[in-house]
């Protein structure tokens, strides 16, 4: 080959290599390119989509963050330096939705004893994280050692924190110091109180000292000043507070005679034996989670029904059981001296050693044929027999020995409420039955035991000759053996857990929507160890 030849050769071959040099700079730019974008695409869909409050730099730990605050949520990814390789490592930001937090707080560096000042370290954000049904306290700390960078942020945080209108400022408070293991005062000393000073929620308490002593109180004070009703305490105490709530608007809208739906909220921290309402509310007995409800201001509207007997209103609540539910807690009611436990078990072996059926007219209004009949009036359907337990509940009373409810097929706001009827049959049948509540289903698999959806429930006990209920201790045949009732016979009744006698027919009519809970609509609560007396 001639010089010439060789020469053109080398210069084809340098020209390819710096083609090649070339195209692979070419190519490291465009993957460059691509990877610019895909970091800066997460930051222009969130600006498009909301708008940026504001943008710095804190450090999360150790690391410096690149830091988004929009109208609804706060965003940080990490910064990081520039990779020699030029491979780029697309990390997903972390994020908390304003409105999961209740507080936010200038953090300072302060000596033992100083209350007050210390250079600023940077801003707080305390807020409500989910672990299954429970809510726990949490923060986020964004350090920025420059004061003004800092309260620029504090304020920002401040201001979009009260747009939240549902979140209370100023609660009345109502503690029952007697409830379950007398553990309402600590309860509410060591769990709620801090996250209500923390939340800046100013309270007026009112320890109750006395049955009906929360009921005076609320006829009496003046409601205009307070976002929201607190009680501490168990069923009966709640019970009690919502009855005083609808009776208060009943007084205020001055109608004696229809439901007046309450404007005031109330928050449930469950202090309790059972807290099945609070169950009902949360899925779990936490008083954490209950008062992070309470401060984020979560608001569930939810059912109550009005019992009426002779024409007269008589109580509003949640659930009743006429009875072997109303006879039971008749027992326990004389058995107050002993330990709510066992006072509570006593009262069920006693009743199931001596169960006998009521003979009553039950009548009721299907839910789906609320409406009026043809002719004008309502259409009832009516039966006639000998019944061992009728419960009516509007709610689907979960509690952690039944984590499916007394009455799985109800919901707090579906405007009607679930009757159970539990007709006569041995008692071997009928513990079989109450054991179903502690498993997942199958509690109304029995031909003895009828549920329907209703709007409204009468209840008439017809008085029958047989043999006495002290009488005998034996099982005996309960279908030949109801309960002896006289002339002004008062009947036992559990409504929410408190002890109501009441004579003749009684009428339970539904109300959708009657209260407004802190809390929101759980399907089935946590499960704990039940009941072992059968």
């Amino acid at each position: 080959m001639s010089e010439p030849e060789e020469e053109i050769q080398g210069e084809k071959r340098d020209s390819t290599k710096k083609k090649k040099k070339k195209k692979k700079k070419k190519d490291q730019r465009e993957r460059q390119e691509q990877v610019d974008v895909a970091e800066e695409d997460p930051k222009e869909e969130q600006e498009q989509g909301e708008c940026v409050v504001l943008h710095g730099i804190f450090k999360l730990g150790k690391k410096s963050h690149d830091v988004l605050l929009t109208r609804t949520r706060l965003t940080w990814t990490p910064i990081l330096p520039e990779s020699p390789t030029s491979e780029a490592c697309v990390l997903q930001p972390g994020v908390i939705l304003l409105q999961d937090v209740f507080a936010v707080k200038v953090k300072r560096r302060r000596a033992a004893g100083q209350q007050s000042g210390g250079p600023v370290l940077g801003v707080a954000l305390f807020y409500g994280k989910r672990r299954g049904r429970r809510l726990e306290e949490d923060t986020l700390h964004l350090h920025n050692a420059s004061s003004e960078h800092t309260h620029t942020w504090y304020n920002t945080l401040k201001e979009l924190l009260t747009g939240f209108s549902s979140r209370p400022r100023y609660l009345k408070v109502f503690i029952n110091p007697s409830s379950h293991k007398k553990e309402a005062v600590p309860i509410y000393r060591e769990h709620v109180a801090p996250l209500f000073r923390m939340a800046d929620v100013r309270t007026d308490i009112t320890v109750t000292e006395r049955k009906g002593h929360a009921l005076s109180v609320m006829k009496e004070c003046k409601l205009d000043e307070y976002d929201g009703i607190v009680c501490v305490g168990g069923d009966g105490s709640v019970a009690e507070l919502c009855h005083a709530l609808v009776l208060r608007a009943q007084l205020d809208a001055d109608s004696p005679e229809k439901p007046v739906k309450s404007t005031l909220p109330l928050g449930i921290i469950p202090a309790g034996s059972t807290d099945v309402i609070s169950c009902s509310v949360h899925g779990v007995r936490d008083p954490v989670t209950a008062a992070l409800h309470i401060v984020l201001g979560h608001l569930q509207h939810v059912d109550m029904c009005g019992f009426s007997s002779q024409g007269q209103l008589v109580h509003f609540g949640f659930t009743a059981m006429f009875g072997f539910g109303g006879r039971s807690l008749a027992r326990a009611e004389k058995k107050r001296w002993m330990p709510s436990s066992r006072r509570r078990e006593y009262a069920l072996v006693k009743t199931l050693a001596r169960l006998r059926p009521e003979d009553c007219q039950l009548s009721f209004l299907p839910a789906k044929n609320s409406s009026s009949s043809a002719d004008g009036g309502e259409s009832w359907t009516t039966h006639q027999g000998l019944y061992l337990n009728i419960s009516v509940m509007s709610i689907p009373c979960l509690s952690p020995h039944t984590p499916r409810g007394l009455a799985p097929n109800t919901s707090l706001t579906n405007g009607s409420a679930s009757l159970i009827a539990v007709g006569n049959t041995s008692r071997s049948e009928f513990i079989k039955h109450l054991k179903r509540y502690g498993s997942s289903t199958g509690q109304f698999s029995f031909s003895f035991v009828e549920a329907h959806a209703v709007s409204a429930v009468r209840i008439q006990p017809r008085s029958l000759i047989g043999c006495p209920e002290e009488e005998s201790e034996g099982e005996g045949n309960s279908k030949a053996t109801p309960i002896i009732q006289s002339e002004g016979t008062v009947f036992p009744w559990n409504i929410d857990g408190e002890l109501v006698e009441m004579a003749n027919e009684v009428l339970i009519r539904v109300h959708p929507g009657l209260i407004t809970l802190y809390g929101e609509e759980v399907d089935e609560a946590e499960l704990s160890v039940s009941c072992s007396c059968i």
